[in-house]
């Protein structure tokens, strides 16, 4: 796949270059509660902007294109092991946990404008499963965890990041939803097992006595998305449930345990049904708690929140959106918008993946594909040196620099909130001729760069399931966009711009004149695509009966003034894609010539 290249890269990597060690060190005092608010040391009012680290210390199926053909961490392991073998195995988990998240990650998300990292983490890499424990009852801590925290950490504190500890997969594992928490079936949950609820409190203790006087420690996130049904094993995911009694226990009881080493850190709470369900949970146990939740998929509306501001001013406790993302770059802009107007901090998921919405996009390699379809059962078992070199090379790939770097994403989650206006996302310059490939349309929010009639996935409102991008490359706006082997593509079109759709693009003319454009489009019957300069209705192309392949379809005779011009392509009947646009200025003719 090639890379996405954009003007938004360069100003990034200026960013970071800015980044030094002469940076100041200290954190002005630990992140508290008060009132309904969260405070630094001295008492001012923070907004987390945040990014979970979702992938690293914890493998989520999908971040892997492995749904349908592994379901959970334990199973992915499993697979692997049972390919090449217990030792390259280990092998290939420690290349990941080095290669995943390093220095120039943290770096990065400073430069665009975070201040604090969500890590999930995964308790067996800071202690033993209950049943392999040596001595029943007794806790035995792993270097490996703490060290990996520990680096974080130093990171963290470099670029001025508050480092808030998720327990992403608790001992036993807290719900229904196998993915999130890495749960095995075959052994009690969290929720059965009174050892497992026992690791777990010794494990928060441990982790606070470690770090109970680290400043750039925001905060403990207690038991990340429960959702289990306590009452009514129909109820598996904990959505019905009205009292929540067992989870609030072990939440008062891992409060307790911290407090008696650490006084100083925020404590976040998450409730039942995926972080939603506080039915039971509150009120609040302890003087330094904010409620979390989650958000995916819903209306960005007052309502889609406003029961969490509810409970903000009822029990006078700060609330904090902790996880929040895979969706569009419209929904993306409108959430942070919404959450920000209401003062609500927030954390998105996640910084990395194989998939275009996050901000760097993990790239596969042809063994790793192969290896896919074996799993799913589309292709045959490669041997095991072919299947190890595979991931290793996969493992190697998860470093920034060989990641694709997705500026539509930040863009939309940062510049776009603010100021909405529509940008270049390429420098298009028109000389004598030039040449813009069609998927390379401003940056910018719906409405301001493009139009698309869906623009983001709302199934949790709606009940539908709609992709906003049913190409799933390039960038994650409402625009289908699709790889294309058309002469001159740069391998990527848009696909399927539908009636009253459009696309934008800012171009900047070396001089005032008349132009040719050739647009190079297809379309399965009928379509007409209206090109409109400036605002100004200037021309259109039809093509009456469809094209069975690529065609280059001429509007003549356009006129740009020097410097910038606005251009939008907007299909007014059928359906169309687009390769790339073709200008080229007309010898002697001046501005206005018809």
């Amino acid at each position: 796949m090639k890379q996405l290249k954009s003007i938004f890269l360069l100003p990034a990597l200026a960013l970071l270059l800015l980044i030094t060690s002469s940076r100041p060190l200290s954190a002005q005092g630990f992140l508290r509660a008060a009132g309904k608010e969260i405070v630094d040391g001295a008492g001012r009012s923070v907004l987390l902007r945040g990014m979970g680290l979702g992938g690293w210390m914890l493998q989520e199926p999908y971040m892997l294109q492995l749904s349908g053909a592994a379901i959970n961490q334990a199973d992915i392991r499993k697979k692997i092991e049972a390919l090449i073998g217990h030792d390259r195995t280990v092998q290939f988990y420690d290349a990941w946990l080095t290669n995943f998240c390093r220095k120039t990650d943290i770096d990065s998300l400073a430069a665009w404008g975070f201040n604090s990292i969500r890590l999930p983490m995964h308790y067996n890499l800071f202690t033993l499963p209950v049943d392999e424990e040596p001595v029943t009852g007794k806790q035995t801590w792993l270097p490996k965890g703490f060290q990996l925290v520990d680096t974080l950490l130093s990171w963290c504190r470099s670029n001025h990041i508050y480092l808030i500890l998720d327990l992403h997969a608790a001992p036993g594992g807290q719900g229904a939803d196998r993915a999130i928490s890495d749960r095995d079936t075959t052994k009690p949950s969290l929720w059965q097992s009174s050892a497992n609820r026992a690791k777990t409190i010794a494990l928060w203790k441990q982790l606070a006595t470690r770090y109970a006087n680290e400043p750039w420690i925001g905060g403990y996130d207690l038991i990340n998305e429960t959702n289990w049904g306590f009452q009514d094993p129909a109820d598996k995911n904990g959505c019905a449930e009205a009292t929540n009694a067992p989870l609030r226990q072990l939440l008062v009881d891992i409060t307790a345990a911290i407090r008696t080493v650490d006084r100083n850190h925020l404590i976040f709470l998450e409730a039942n049904c995926w972080g939603n369900n506080y039915k039971g949970i509150l009120p609040a146990w302890d003087s330094n708690l904010a409620i979390s939740f989650h958000k995916y998929w819903n209306d960005n509306n007052q309502g889609s929140i406003q029961q969490f501001i509810d409970m903000r001013e009822q029990y006078k406790i700060p609330v904090w959106m902790g996880e929040s993302g895979e969706n569009s770059n419209s929904w993306f802009r409108s959430a942070i918008s919404l959450l920000e107007r209401n003062d609500i901090g927030w954390a998105w998921w996640p910084l990395k993946k194989m998939g275009m919405n996050n901000p760097f996009q993990v790239q596969s390699n042809d063994g790793y594909r192969a290896l896919v379809a074996y799993w799913k059962g589309q292709g045959s078992k490669p041997s095991a040196s072919d299947a190890f070199s595979a991931l290793m090379e996969l493992a190697a790939s998860t470093r920034t620099e060989r990641t694709i770097y997705h500026a539509d994403v930040i863009d939309a989650m940062f510049r776009q909130v603010t100021r909405p206006e529509a940008r270049p996302f390429a420098l298009n310059h028109i000389g004598r001729e030039a040449m813009l490939f069609a998927v390379n349309y401003d940056i910018g929010p719906l409405g301001e760069a493009y139009f698309s009639m869906d623009s983001a996935n709302y199934r949790v409102s709606t009940g539908k399931d709609i992709p906003w991008n049913r190409g799933w490359t390039y960038r994650n706006d409402g625009i289908d966009i699709e790889t294309c082997t058309d002469t001159a593509s740069n391998g990527f079109q848009v696909d399927g711009l539908k009636s009253s759709e459009w696309l934008q693009y800012t171009v900047y003319a070396a001089q005032t004149g008349v132009y040719d454009l050739q647009v190079r489009v297809k379309s399965p019957a009928a379509a007409t695509l209206a090109l409109i300069v400036n605002q100004s209705a200037a021309s259109r192309l039809d093509l009456a009966h469809g094209t069975s392949g690529w065609t280059s379809g001429r509007i003549p005779r356009i006129s740009l003034r020097k410097g910038e011009n606005k251009i939008r392509l907007a299909a007014t009947s059928g359906e169309l894609s687009l390769s790339y646009l073709q200008f080229t200025r007309q010898a002697g003719m001046p501005a206005g010539t018809n």
